[in-house]
């Protein structure tokens, strides 16, 4: 058996407009390359772009899973926004759920406008670690700019999970879901991909 637990539960989460059902669709796509049943459930806030995202990704050996993961579930959370992370970890993670974060917040209108206030970051961070058995944060916004493009995010979240060993799936099913998903924009998200895998490895856990 090559899963610690059957199924693995993962939750990828964010705001709209920064890739997060693309993300889910990659990590579905290299799971299936390894001959995993996997299952995708998506969920959306009040706007398309701008409200809250968030992709249950169902990995198994054995059977094909409910498309929902239940409350206090989550394996592994791989968080686009601190507050969006800070969410889900309190709906469905549990003392021994991983996380991920980019440490980016995502500001909505509201606080753009002065009308409310974003929680201060490292409290934020802190909450989650607080409910959670592992958590490493990144800079993926930062390493998608310096990939090429800022919208590729997500793609360097993904190699972030990639690299993190978290899940058993091989490197190069990753990279084939990548050719499969951006058949046109191979080269430029492989890089980002990459971007990715490295900054886990450098990235420290938060304790």
């Amino acid at each position: 058996m090559r899963l610690e637990e059957d199924p693995i539960n993962i939750v990828i989460t964010g705001v709209g407009g920064q890739g997060n059902v693309v993300a889910s669709q990659i990590v579905a796509r290299a799971a299936i390359n390894e001959g995993f049943y996997v299952t995708i459930g998506e969920t959306y806030g009040a706007s398309q772009r701008g409200g809250a995202v968030m992709s249950h990704v169902r990995l198994s050996e054995k059977t094909q899973y409910g498309p929902l993961i239940p409350e206090g579930r989550a394996h592994i959370i791989l968080g686009f926004e601190p507050i969006e992370a800070l969410r889900v970890m309190a709906a469905f993670g549990n003392q021994k759920t991983r996380v991920i974060v980019n440490k980016r917040p995502y500001y909505p209108i509201d606080v753009l406008t002065g009308r409310l206030q974003y929680p201060k970051v490292d409290d934020v961070l802190a909450a989650i670690k607080s409910m959670s058995g592992e958590m490493k944060t990144v800079e993926s916004t930062e390493i998608a700019k310096k990939a090429g493009d800022v919208v590729m995010q997500n793609v360097v979240m993904v190699g972030c999970l990639a690299g993190s060993g978290w899940i058993v799936v091989n490197m190069q099913s990753f990279r084939k879901a990548l050719e499969e998903t951006f058949p046109k924009k191979t080269e430029e998200n492989l890089r980002a991909f990459e971007m990715g895998v490295e900054g886990i490895k450098k990235a420290k856990e938060v304790r």
